[in-house]
């Protein structure tokens, strides 16, 4: 899960071994997903992309699927 405030996003995580990557997507948006070399970084790069997928839907005046509050 990632907490953004008060909302918890599921991700999914999943290790490819054809480029030895950690993959992950986030179901509730759009299937977002990124990579990172390790799952820290993977944590890392979907932490910024679920800040920056809710920043450009504001700006695009998108209402973005959200979770529910915690």
């Amino acid at each position: 899960m990632l907490y953004s405030g008060q909302m918890a996003f599921e991700i999914r995580f999943e290790w490819d071994p054809d480029e030895n990557v950690w993959v992950s997507h986030v179901p509730s948006l759009n299937g977002l997903s990124t990579f990172g070399a390790t799952y820290a970084e993977a944590v890392a790069m979907t932490r910024e992309a679920v800040l920056g997928y809710l920043e450009a839907a504001a700006d695009a005046g998108i209402e973005a699927i959200l979770p529910d509050s915690i």
